[in-house]
């Protein structure tokens, strides 16, 4: 499949990207290789072979979910600019 210049240019439009027109032959030859490099990726046989998302089969490590520092509000509130009641105190947004 090839690109043309007229092609590149709308999509150059789309995409919100200003492109001179000078530029527009390089731009369309681009597409047209990646369009190509598509086109042989198409034709290779994957029948049977699994979907991965990673070249090594491992797991992400996990670690434990366990409460470690907490039960602190007053260390916690200590820096903040204006605490009430325990709490962080905004300023009002909505009337």
């Amino acid at each position: 499949m090839s690109i043309d210049e007229q092609t590149a240019a709308r999509v150059a439009k789309l995409a919100r990207i200003k492109v001179e027109p000078e530029a527009l032959p390089a731009l369309a030859q681009e597409f047209t290789n990646i369009l190509g490099f598509i086109e042989q990726l198409n034709e290779v046989d994957v029948e049977g072979v699994e979907p991965m998302t990673s070249v090594t089969p491992q797991r992400l490590k996990r670690r434990v979910d366990v409460v470690t520092d907490g039960d602190q509000p007053e260390k916690v509130l200590k820096n903040a600019p204006d605490a009430r009641e325990g709490f962080f105190a905004v300023p009002k947004v909505v009337e």
